[in-house]
């Protein structure tokens, strides 16, 4: 029952910018297990801040505010399992090699396998099925499109899930695939937004998240919406993906 969204504009913004909206979000998404940000600075280098707490508990926060950036992801947990309660779960979780940071919304169902041999080679560090996602992605990062991509990685493990993608170039996108939690695009102000939309299948977000929302447009199931770099939405339908073969 996590939370999330991905953010971008053509202007920087403050990261405290988005708290308002972020604290809703994650009040009335009953998230609020942790949470975590993932933005780009002006050299292209992908940050991340994770902690433990509730954004409304977290000081943290604070000096997380005063980042200045273009493009961010953020995400609000509440895992299906309890037992996960670590920092190690703890998302976005960031490419070792600088290239993306992922979050995920939902529950894998077939990942035990592949978790099974990414825990042999040293890099599975937490209890969470999105770790195994995010190794996966790693792995087919350079074969094909975010959009591609994403479809790819939901197929490939099935089960209910929104993936949301920030790049080093401050490019964003988020997929659509869980049906309990549909996904909108909308704007805050200058600020270009695709999120996850509280568990509820109507637009009760906008009533008690972002009542100021402007352009707001669902994003249909098996879809992912990408921010231009003035914030305005692109949406690409993508059938079932077939799985890359090298990161099966």
């Amino acid at each position: 029952m996590c939370e999330q969204f991905v953010a971008r504009a053509a202007e920087p913004f403050l990261l405290a910018d988005l708290w308002d909206f972020g604290e809703r979000l994650e009040r009335f998404g009953l998230a609020g297990y942790g949470w975590g940000a993932a933005w780009v600075d002006a050299d292209g280098t992908i940050r991340t801040y994770r902690d433990v707490r509730a954004l409304r508990d977290d000081p943290g926060r604070e000096l997380v505010g005063r980042v200045e950036t273009s493009a961010a992801l953020i995400h609000f947990r509440r895992p299906s399992r309890l037992s996960t309660l670590q920092l190690a779960d703890t998302q976005p979780f960031a490419d070792p090699a600088g290239r993306f940071a992922l979050s995920h919304n939902g529950d894998f169902r077939d990942y035990r396998t592949l978790r099974a041999r990414y825990r042999a080679e040293g890099r599975i560090h937490g209890r969470a099925d999105t770790e195994v996602g995010q190794r996966w992605l790693e792995d087919a990062w350079e074969t094909g499109s975010p959009a591609d991509l994403l479809a790819a990685l939901h197929a490939r493990f099935g089960g209910p899930g929104n993936l949301g993608v920030l790049e080093r170039d401050g490019s964003v996108h988020h997929y659509a695939g869980n049906a309990e939690n549909p996904v909108f695009a909308f704007r805050l102000g200058a600020i270009g937004v695709v999120s996850t939309g509280l568990y509820s299948r109507d637009r009760s977000m906008f009533r008690y998240c972002a009542p100021g929302a402007t352009e707001r447009r669902l994003v249909r199931e098996g879809s992912t919406a990408s921010l231009e770099p003035d914030g305005r939405v692109e949406l690409a339908h993508r059938p079932p993906a077939p799985v890359v073969a090298a990161a099966t």
